[in-house]
């Protein structure tokens, strides 16, 4: 399938990660008239923006909640002494770490800072994609929430994109040939509808609440907890408030995650809860899938994940968002099916998001500088098909745990490398060039959560910690052993 139109014109939803990389690809293709960025926020870093825990305060999410379909998110205002600014609910929270260590983290073209830990802050990866944006900053218009995308001419594949300036309240609207969706996944939590949870949080309000609204472990001093879910930020999370709780810790989990320390005793495992008991008769009471009732309960935090939400693609048919467990209509996780200009890159979840970010790009960008093309839309949407035969049409569509993220990611490597040279680019014509894992790449990947465990092992000092040799992980040492066998 070749795109007819061609692309001058390309806009990208959000600089964070993902769209911090796709400016960076677009530009290396040298064929693009325009390149315009809308962040809503008023820095880069997408979801690394820290939110401080007073534009957390009374902001919460209805229980249950249910549906992918919110409107666009509204700013919460902070009053400085220069002015008020709009800053929008991260889900980061205070003492958060990532759970991949940076030389796997990385892009390409740029590591992590030697001295930073092998396992940075979240103010560490802020500052690094800070650096990464430097060149490309005025590119990005800050403050500025994409309100309404729609196809302007359905032959063409041409976008309508409004967008308003947030200090301003004034819209604005362009046509685009091209539109990258790179405004994340992680907005629009989903908190489950257990039988009687609406009547308990009704009895008890606040008790309830998602990992989104969570920040720092001391709110729950002295409370008896439960923590929903496996994840690695309820792993986290649950850890943090296990320090300052009473007694041990609920953790309520369906499965357990890859990420999990052995047990070790200092929390209860349960099933997952299947009741939240009448409060007419309980004593704030939960009751889980092996009979367990639990009393007294004095906070539950659902680490249960997020929808993923488009309120600016409504009018798009075929839909890109039904039930919200997965996008839709899209072939290799990234190109709507219908109009191939527009693109989602990292859907995918198991996945190291800032190479997978740059080998989307690199895919992306070559397609729409015509140095790529795409199998046929009866092909895409087999492709699909194929995919939710294997993978079912729910959250597993988007899931790549390893080694199929490796896999995949080199895929798209290999893809972007296949596209015709073109003189004037680097790499003698070839373009920019992505991640490309070797055998280095997939063992850390293969073992980073012993790596990660072993990190978390060493308590306070683990900020001292740079590179994996000081956790007593070698691949050279690894790699002999195994042509020893």
């Amino acid at each position: 399938m070749t795109i007819t139109n061609p692309i001058r014109r390309v806009a990208v939803i959000g600089a964070g990660p993902s769209g911090l990389a796709a400016v960076k690809y677009l530009l290396a293709e040298k064929c693009f008239d325009q390149i315009e960025v809308f962040e809503q926020r008023s820095s880069v870093g997408g979801v690394w923006n820290y939110s401080p825990s007073s534009s957390k305060k009374g902001v919460s999410t209805p229980v249950p909640h249910l549906t992918p379909h919110e409107p666009v998110e509204k700013p919460v205002w902070i009053d400085h002494t220069e002015g008020r600014e709009a800053t929008f609910v991260s889900p980061l929270y205070d003492r958060l770490e990532t759970n991949i260590p940076k030389d796997l983290m990385r892009y390409s073209d740029k590591p992590f800072p030697s001295e930073a830990q092998l396992f940075p802050t979240h103010w560490i990866v802020k500052q690094y994609l800070e650096e990464y944006a430097e060149d490309v900053k005025s590119l990005i218009q800050f403050d500025t929430q994409v309100l309404e995308v729609k196809l302007k001419d359905e032959a063409l594949s041409t976008w309508s994109l409004k967008a308003k300036c947030l200090p301003t309240g004034i819209d604005t609207t362009h046509t685009y040939d091209a539109v990258v969706v790179a405004s994340g996944h992680f907005t629009v939590p989903y908190v489950p509808d257990i039988p009687g949870i609406q009547a308990w949080d009704a009895s008890h309000p606040g008790t309830i609440s998602h990992s989104k609204f969570y920040n720092s472990p001391e709110p729950f001093q002295g409370m008896k907890v439960v923590v929903v879910g496996s994840s690695a930020s309820g792993l986290d999370i649950g850890a943090q408030i296990n320090e300052v709780s009473q007694g041990k810790l609920l953790v309520s989990q369906q499965s357990e995650s890859y990420l999990a320390a052995p047990p070790n005793g200092d929390q209860i495992i349960c099933p997952e809860i299947i009741e939240f008991l009448p409060p007419t008769s309980y004593d704030r009471g939960i009751k889980f899938a092996d009979g367990r009732i639990e009393e007294h309960i004095d906070a539950v935090v659902f680490c249960t994940g997020y929808f993923y939400s488009y309120p600016f693609l409504s009018s798009l048919n075929p839909p890109v968002v039904t039930h919200g467990w997965r996008t839709m209509d899209v072939y290799q996780q990234l190109f709507y099916i219908n109009h191939p200009t527009l693109v989602f890159p990292v859907l995918s979840q198991r996945v190291i998001p800032f190479p997978m970010a740059e080998n989307h790009a690199a895919v992306f960008a070559r397609v729409w500088s015509g140095r790529l093309t795409l199998p046929s839309k009866d092909e895409m949407k087999a492709w699909e098909d194929s995919e939710i035969d294997v993978k079912g049409d729910g959250k597993g569509f988007h899931l790549l745990p390893f080694p199929m993220d490796a896999d995949y990611l080199n895929l798209l490597y290999d893809w972007a490398a296949k596209a015709k040279p073109r003189p004037g680019l680097s790499n003698n014509g070839q373009g920019k060039l992505g991640t490309q894992w070797g055998e280095r790449e997939r063992w850390m990947r293969a073992h980073f959560p012993d790596i990660r465990r072993a990190f978390v092992r060493r308590g306070n000092d683990r900020g001292e910690v740079k590179n994996l040799a000081e956790l007593g992980f070698n691949f050279e040492e690894w790699k002999r052993q195994q042509d020893d066998h």
